[in-house]
């Protein structure tokens, strides 16, 4: 019979500072978020979905030792675990349709054209610009929620220097310490799923199905994840 793993330790302390970031980020965007934990071999896996992005985010953490894990815990309770590179994995929660929808793990092969990380910035910033302006431009009986949402679909879904990848996948990078100045990224794609990689962190995103993502559920972390 399977044990259930009742505690993780990371490879050092920065393992568990980075990944509080990423968890205090998250929260930041969800007070309930929950994460999808996958451990294979001497890598641990941490999938998140911001609600204002409509992208999976992806952050990973070296293992002192391997541990074979799939669960889906409270992002606030894994947070207030996170005291030190051993912390205990908080009590498994019933997951959101999202934790059964993860990227495939095999057959990525890299796509070419993706701005530098300076030139994507460069790109939000303009949006970010846009949407205040066309926003403080409508007259107040348009001034809604619902005219607001749709200007900010219509700024974000837009593509990357005609790679195929929404900005809102770059803003979502950059909202969770992934994007920073200098860093390498890399474009990668999987049949429909595209993703952002860093060394921080990677985004993924896919159209079609509900929120842009389809109702396919994947199985358990096989070998090592990087980001």
């Amino acid at each position: 019979m399977s044990v259930p793993v009742q505690s993780l330790r990371l490879a050092d302390e920065r393992e568990a500072e980075d990944l509080s970031a990423f968890l205090a980020r998250l929260i930041h965007y969800d007070r309930a978020a929950a994460v999808r934990l996958q451990a294979g071999g001497g890598a641990l896996a941490v999938f998140g979905r911001p609600p204002s992005f409509e992208v999976l985010a992806i952050r990973t953490a070296r293992l002192a030792e391997p541990v074979h894990l799939d669960v889906t815990v409270s992002a606030g309770e894994l947070l207030e675990s996170l005291g030190g590179a051993e912390f205990a994995v908080p009590a498994a929660v019933t997951g959101p349709p999202w934790a059964g929808v993860l990227p495939p793990r095999g057959g990525w092969r890299e796509l070419p054209g993706l701005p530098d990380v300076a030139t994507m910035r460069g790109a939000l910033a303009a949006a970010v610009a846009e949407f205040r302006g066309r926003d403080e431009a409508l007259p107040a009986e348009r001034r809604t929620r619902a005219e607001r949402d749709r200007i900010g679909r219509e700024i974000w879904s837009r593509t990357v220097a005609g790679t195929g990848l929404p900005l809102r996948a770059v803003h979502a990078a950059q909202s969770l310490g992934f994007l920073r100045p200098g860093v390498p990224v890399e474009l990668l794609s999987t049949g429909a799923w595209l993703r952002l990689r860093t060394p921080f962190g990677s985004v993924a995103v896919r159209t079609g199905g509900i929120g842009g993502l389809p109702l396919t559920p994947t199985g358990p972390l096989g070998g090592r994840h990087t980001g």
